[in-house]
């Protein structure tokens, strides 16, 4: 009986990530968005990043893009590729809303990718690109609350070929925090492993106002 339970409690436990892996061995990649003035609001305004100074109009930024395994992630990859200069990471900052942003990003998530950091880089701004922002949301001018699947569905409108199952919003601390997207190795979007596909149910979450 006690076995039984053990095995019931592993089997409900979220997938344990690896660290030190080999650089390149993934399934897929989850290009994750976030909402910015949310992130600021969280965390950004307590650094002073610029990303969160006023008048600067920032929306979606990629959070990261994210090597991923079917179920589970790597981390911190063992890798021969030299970290990339500040020049490379202040290249694309608009893209991760800033140069630290972006080497952090490289450095526990891009050395996974098997990809020299410019080509990590490369490829992420290829795989924001990619996306389609909603436009309703680059107009909000203050506060609101909604669903988290309002958001689910602005995407989708936004994105025809994109499906239910290869997006999900995540929330933190009753806001809106993420926009996560599975893309191929090839930056085509595909199914989320079951454990990246856990959407937020709130009804009322916070999305604050573009800065």
């Amino acid at each position: 009986m006690r076995n039984l339970v053990l095995a019931a409690a592993l089997a409900l436990a979220p997938p344990a990530h690896a660290e030190g892996e080999m650089a390149g061995d993934f399934d897929y990649y989850v290009l994750a968005l976030s909402w910015s003035a949310n992130w600021c609001a969280r965390e950004g305004d307590g650094r002073e990043d610029p990303q969160c100074d006023a008048g600067r109009g920032v929306t979606w930024v990629a959070h990261g893009l994210w090597p991923q395994y079917e179920r589970g992630w790597p981390a911190f990859c063992r890798s021969g590729e030299r970290d990339p200069s500040r020049s490379q990471t202040a290249a694309v900052a608009d893209v991760f809303g800033g140069a630290g942003s972006a080497f952090y990003q490289w450095k526990k998530h891009g050395r996974c990718a098997g990809l020299s950091a410019e080509d990590y880089f490369d490829t992420a701004r290829a795989a924001f690109a990619s996306i389609t922002l909603p436009p309703v949301f680059a107009g909000l001018h203050k506060d609101v609350r909604l669903p988290a699947s309002v958001v689910e569905d602005a995407f989708l409108e936004a994105n025809p070929d994109l499906a239910r199952d290869q997006i999900t919003i995540t929330c933190a601390d009753g806001m809106i925090q993420e926009a996560r997207i599975c893309l191929t190795k090839d930056l085509t979007p595909r199914r989320c492993g079951d454990d990246v596909i856990r959407d937020c149910r709130m009804k009322d979450a916070v999305m604050e106002a573009v800065r």
